[in-house]
């Protein structure tokens, strides 16, 4: 591997652990998705190696051999792996590391809400796998661009073992650490003197895969610019903001973009009649639709129906959700929940909805297409999470002409201007407090405007032309990683971690 020597169309190798169509849990998912199509158009030679789940069998199909026969090592073992290809709709390469014992089972990274026993052993295969299926396919790149603590292991890898491409690493979550412990540190390869130290991958006693990304990487980012600067303080840090801080200068938030060729009202397959900005009647089927699919009652269609397309849990809001949900209803209004989680939020919301059956319905688990007509039938889209660090839902809410009610935090205070009644500008709703009572009171806000049909249509004209796209995003990358080529951003040399 090594260093291009031109400036422009950077060769970038994308290691994450999730991608779609493939294989997603969330909105990493849609980041290496998306992102990588954006860096094409812009000049870039991008590849992705993501991990063979079973899913990505499933959604695949027929794949080539890239690379048979490919020996990794793991601890003192060496294992062979397979390295399949496909391609994404955009002509994207897309490699899959296939080992059926590591990654061939029903869900990513665990089950029944518990992680996978190994999970160590298989993402330390999955990055080493990657790196030397790189070597193997002659595919010598400018950067490496891993993502979350799955691919955490990748910038000390190149540093240690991988000589030559720059580093990029992406926090999508910080709430996930890839924490495991120390009496596991062989699994890596790597020598404990060298990595096991406050300035390396220890953390507090642990391993820590994600520490090991933000301290090795030559640049980090993350999914906004708020995100950026909340982690970076005790309370939204969840103990790393010391490290982040030690890697301020490196560190940059750029929002994530929305997929429109996925996510778009005029062009939507998956809804009984497509709409847009001057022509919503479309919008107005699509809600009769809803309200029909989910059993309620026809006097919905003059109130607003409200929507929660998300992960439930707390991280997510949805235990505000949970203690507002009757007041929430008294307004004489509709609730459709998709979503699957906390088995404890997932029970409260169906007592609810047993309670209020005619205008309150739940329904567990992904389902993408219903996620569509949801987001195409209701008129406002609740997102009230505690911390978030882009969001997307809120982006295709405004699309779709469904108002989100957000909470100001990461990339929902980035993307969501608040509603201004005397001005008539903004393309959402807002509430700050942790609490059912600030939820109440936003979605009350957001019924008043609905009740007011002029208001209501002029919001939502606003909302469906704000534009969050990847090529955006896709400028920014391109920036970093020609800084990171350049320069290094003057990180070659580890930090000085401050904080654990």
């Amino acid at each position: 591997m090594g260093r291009g020597n031109g400036l422009t169309s950077p060769k970038v190798l994308f290691i994450a652990p999730e991608m779609v169509p493939f294989a997603k849990t969330g909105g990493l998912a849609d980041v290496a998705g998306a992102l990588p199509g954006a860096l094409k158009l812009r000049g870039a030679d991008v590849r992705v190696i993501i991990p063979c789940y079973r899913s990505v069998r499933e959604e695949a199909g027929a794949m080539g051999i890239a690379v048979s026969g490919l020996m990794v090592p793991l601890g003192s073992a060496r294992l062979k792996a397979v390295v399949l290809e496909t391609a994404t709709a955009q002509g994207v390469p897309v490699f899959a590391v296939e080992r059926e014992d590591l990654f061939d089972r029903p869900n990513l990274y665990g089950t029944g809400g518990n992680d996978y026993y190994d999970n160590l052993e298989r993402f330390v295969f999955f990055c080493r796998a990657a790196l030397l299926a790189a070597r193997a396919l002659g595919f010598e790149p400018d950067i490496v661009h891993g993502h979350d603590w799955q691919a955490g292991l990748i910038p000390l890898l190149i540093r240690e073992e991988f000589p030559g491409p720059g580093s990029v690493f992406t926090i999508h979550n910080l709430g996930y650490q890839g924490l495991f412990s120390k009496e596991k540190l062989p699994v890596t390869g790597l020598a404990e003197d060298r990595v096991y130290h406050p300035q390396g991958m220890e953390y507090w006693g642990h391993i820590s895969l994600l520490k090991a990304g933000i301290v090795y990487a030559d640049a980090v980012t993350t999914v906004s610019p708020t995100y950026a600067r909340e982690i970076q303080t005790p309370d939204q840090g969840m103990g790393m903001e010391g490290v982040l801080r030690s890697r301020a200068g490196a560190l940059t938030g750029i929002l994530n973009g929305a997929d429109y060729d996925r996510w778009n009202p005029e062009t939507d397959p998956h809804l009984p009649a497509t709409y847009g900005a001057g022509r919503m009647g479309g919008k107005d089927r699509s809600k009769s639709a809803l309200i029909r699919e989910m059993g309620f009652g026809e006097g919905l269609l003059a109130r607003p129906v409200l929507a929660v397309v998300s992960r439930l849990d707390v991280q997510k809001g949805l235990d505000l959700l949970v203690g507002a949900l009757d007041d929430i209803l008294s307004l004489n209004v509709g609730l459709v929940v998709l979503g699957t989680g906390d088995a404890g939020i997932e029970g409260e919301l169906q007592k609810a909805a047993k309670r209020h059956g005619d205008r309150m319905a739940v329904r567990f688990g992904m389902d993408e297409p219903l996620a569509h007509r949801i987001m195409g039938g209701a008129d406002l889209l609740l997102v009230p999470s505690r911390y978030e660090p882009c969001g997307l839902t809120q982006m295709y809410g405004m699309k779709y002409g469904t108002m989100p009610v957000v909470r100001a935090t990461g990339g929902l205070e980035d993307t969501v201007t608040a509603y201004d009644v005397r001005t008539g500008s903004g393309n959402g709703f807002k509430f700050q407090g942790i609490h059912p009572r600030a939820l109440m009171q936003a979605v009350q806000e957001a019924v008043g405007v609905f009740e007011d049909r002029p208001r209501w249509e002029r919001l939502q004209v606003s909302a469906m032309s704000a534009e969050f796209s990847w090529d955006r995003a896709a400028r920014q990358y391109l920036d970093v990683y020609e800084a990171v080529r350049t320069s290094g951003l003057g990180v070659r040399a580890t930090p000085d971690v401050m904080g654990r």
